[in-house]
């Protein structure tokens, strides 16, 4: 009888040991799903909606010694415009493109609603690049922090 009792704990314990282990397998299988399932905020949609406070937000450029304002106006999810002001002859006069390069800059970010993948000529790139600069900080100035 004593040799039956030794033969049932032994496939007692195998029982015990593979019941472990399938817990165990169980439990990582789980803990790998919900590690590695995507999250619901990280997914990429159409871009993530950025919020403005709405109002017009100001940069300057100088340009010997001229400074040039570039105002851009948003209302609470949208850029509505991008400007500059003012604008005198002086500037204008030596500084030719400066007017051409902010309207076609204003026309891609209003329709981009942003200032990434911005194209530009290359007659016009140190010019837009500036201009760039400048509209990158006063959306900066504009957008909620979190």
């Amino acid at each position: 009888m004593s040799s039956k009792t030794k033969i049932v704990v032994l496939r007692m314990k195998e029982i015990i040991y593979t019941a472990i282990f399938v817990g165990l397998g169980i439990l990582l299988i789980t803990l790998f799903l919900v590690m590695f399932r995507p999250k619901k905020d990280i997914l990429p949609t159409s871009g993530d909606p950025v919020r403005y406070v709405p109002g017009v937000y100001s940069s300057v450029i100088t340009l010997n010694s001229q400074d040039i304002n570039v105002e851009v106006s948003v209302d609470s999810k949208k850029i509505t415009s991008v400007t500059l002001v003012p604008l005198s002859e002086a500037v204008t006069t030596m500084y030719p493109l400066m007017q051409p390069a902010m309207d076609n800059l204003s026309q891609q970010i209003i329709k981009n609603q942003s200032t990434k993948n911005i194209s530009y000529s290359t007659e016009t790139r140190y010019t837009s690049g500036v201009l760039l600069k400048a509209v990158d900080q006063a959306i900066t100035k504009a957008q909620i922090t979190e």
